[in-house]
């Protein structure tokens, strides 16, 4: 019964292949990085010749950004080792070139095509696979596991809407996760879901969210002082990050009414997706604002720019620094909300939406502790991002509520990395 649902899901990523063919040219004609090495998609990665790998899969720019200190933490303690970090997005495939050093191998991860795994496992040979965050594949866990190659998830998260999905194929789901090794959990709420799907209770661990761990760029707060010497020191900054297609009308409709009290107020707006760069661009000219791209923009901004337009990557903790508050996108639609811990990181108040489920323990944590404020529609967008920038002593205690989340909330870095060290001792050779 199994195997026959192993294979009509594999049949059903055959199907799909077309549409994933299709999305990737689609989206190249916005984003040309998408057009670009093809091949490895299919299994088709360089051959690494060193006897001792360890593969680290991080799908984009956040969980790169997660991962980046547990990566170096690997190449200390297993210097015979070559690492090799996967992506599946070519904004996460930047993020591996900017936050790890050059012996870091890279390439894309398969479709998880039982052919396209087999093919991309025969050619780097891994002996252990580290997985951060909600990456379960059916055919990689299962390949992985025939090789005896150990699966190690990393800062996992999953949500009541992930859950609820999963539990509909309820055999399926258990045999995938009885593969896994080790599953360093972020919460008990979600390791009970992981439970209840039949995660192995001698695989499960909480150990908090590795993102409050995550290391602040060196420069982040000379970055951050530039920018507002470039944009006017007087100005008031407010920033809407990762905000997805649907939400930025609303965040245009705001910023229109905080000017009427605010008239040099400043919009930083950065889209989520590379590729909707331009048209996010378009439709801030349509509101009739005046529009800037951040990659087209050096020296003083003029006065009468309303929006800078976040179009580079790997940028976003400076612009958060450089901004009075901050509103955290994919929250006021059903997408989840995204990472809230860079702002809070770095001393910003956060406004965000009511679908956080991506999130769930960081901002509860966020409310309980005054770092940050949640709406609940559109409609109070404005109002609350105004409060902060009526009330600087607000976002003083905001921040200094934000400080004190992220000292209390470390840990779960050294917590994996020991976990990785039992797990990782002895190191056998896959097949």
């Amino acid at each position: 019964m199994i195997y026959s649902r192993n294979l009509l899901y594999s049949i059903g990523v055959f199907l799909l292949l077309p549409w994933a063919i299709f999305h990737l040219v689609r989206r190249g004609f916005q984003y040309r990085p998408y057009w670009q090495r093809w091949p490895e998609r299919f299994g088709f990665v360089p051959k690494v010749a060193d006897k001792s790998l360890i593969w680290v899969h991080a799908v984009s720019v956040g969980e790169v950004r997660t991962a980046a200190r547990l990566i170096e933490y690997l190449q200390h303690e297993h210097p015979e080792s070559r690492i090799l970090v996967t992506t599946m997005t070519p904004a996460g495939s930047s993020q591996v070139r900017q936050y790890l050093d050059d012996d870091i191998l890279h390439c894309y991860v398969p479709y998880d095509f039982p052919g396209f795994v087999r093919r991309f496992l025969d050619r780097v040979r891994p002996t252990h696979a580290v997985i951060v965050e909600t990456e379960f594949w059916p055919n990689i866990f299962r390949l992985c596991n025939e090789r005896s190659i150990p699966l190690l998830l990393v800062n996992v998260r999953l949500s009541q809407k992930s859950y609820d999905g999963y539990r509909r194929f309820p055999h399926f789901t258990r045999s995938m996760l009885s593969r896994v090794s080790l599953m360093a959990v972020q919460t008990e709420d979600e390791a009970e879901r992981l439970r209840a799907l039949g995660a192995p209770e001698d695989a499960m661990h909480v150990t908090g969210n590795l993102k409050f761990d995550a290391r602040l760029p060196d420069n982040h707060t000379l970055e951050a002082t530039t920018l507002r010497q470039s944009w006017g020191e007087s100005r008031p900054v407010w920033i809407a990050a990762s905000t997805h297609e649907d939400e930025e009308k609303f965040v245009l409709e705001s910023f229109r009414e905080l000017q009427q009290q605010h008239p040099e107020l400043l919009l930083v707006l950065v889209p989520r997706q590379p590729e909707r760069f331009a048209r996010v661009a378009r439709l801030c000219r349509s509101s009739g604002l005046r529009v800037i791209r951040k990659s087209e923009h050096s020296g003083k901004l003029p006065r009468e720019m309303d929006v800078l337009l976040g179009d580079t990557i790997g940028e976003l903790h400076g612009l958060y620094a450089a901004a009075e508050v901050a509103f955290i996108g994919g929250s006021l639609i059903r997408h989840g909300g995204h990472n809230l811990v860079e702002a809070m990181a770095v001393g910003v108040p956060t406004v965000f939406g009511p679908h956080m489920s991506n999130f769930e323990q960081s901002s509860r944590i966020a409310l309980q502790s005054g770092a940050a404020s949640q709406i609940r529609n559109a409609d109070e967008l404005a109002a609350t991002v105004g409060s902060y920038l009526d009330d600087p002593a607000l976002c003083e205690r905001a921040a200094l509520a934000a400080a004190e989340v992220i000292k209390n909330n470390r840990g779960s870095l050294r917590e994996t990395q020991e976990l990785i060290r039992q797990k990782m001792e002895p190191c056998p050779v896959s097949k």
